[in-house]
C-alpha cells in the first residue's frame, strides 16, 4: 500500500501523511474506513510504532481521520461544515503554485486549462460551469 522513500530528506511520518492524504482525497480510502493498526502498519513497513502514531496523530490534527478509543483510526466523512482555516492554508498553497508557474513561463490559460481538467478528473471537486 505504501512505498517510503529512507533516503529522502523528508521524514517518513511526513511521507505517510502525505500517502495517507492522496489515498483519502481519491477516494481510495471511504469515510468511517478503518485503517490498519499501528502494530499492523509499523510491521508492514518496518518503521518504528511512534513514527506511524505520529503519522496518525498529525492526520487526525489535519480533520482527515478519527480515533476511537479501543477500535482503532478511521477515515473522517468529508465535512462541508467550518473548514475556514485549512481552505485559507490551501488559498495560500495555491497562490504561490501559480505565482510558481507563472514565473516558469506558464501562461494563465494553460494554468486555468490545467486547473479544469483537474476538476473534471474529480479531484476535489465538481466543476460548476
Amino acid at each position: 500500500m505504501f512505498e517510503l522513500d529512507l533516503r529522502s530528506r523528508t521524514p517518513i511520518y511526513e511521507q505517510l501523511v502525505e500517502k495517507f492524504i492522496e489515498l483519502i482525497i481519491n477516494n481510495v480510502l471511504q469515510a468511517d474506513e478503518q485503517l490498519p493498526t499501528v502494530r499492523e502498519l509499523a510491521g508492514e513497513l518496518t518503521v518504528n510504532p511512534n513514527t506511524i502514531q505520529k503519522a496518525y496523530r498529525e492526520l487526525e490534527y489535519r480533520g482527515f481521520i478519527y480515533s476511537v478509543p479501543g477500535k482503532g483510526n478511521f477515515v473522517k466523512p468529508a465535512a462541508s461544515g467550518d473548514n475556514t482555516a485549512r481552505l485559507q492554508i490551501l488559498a495560500k498553497e495555491l497562490e504561490r503554485v501559480v505565482a510558481e508557474m507563472l514565473y516558469l513561463g506558464t501562461s494563465p490559460q494553460e494554468i486555468t486549462t490545467q486547473v479544469k481538467g483537474l476538476i473534471s478528473k474529480d479531484k476535489g471537486g465538481k466543476e460548476n460551469d
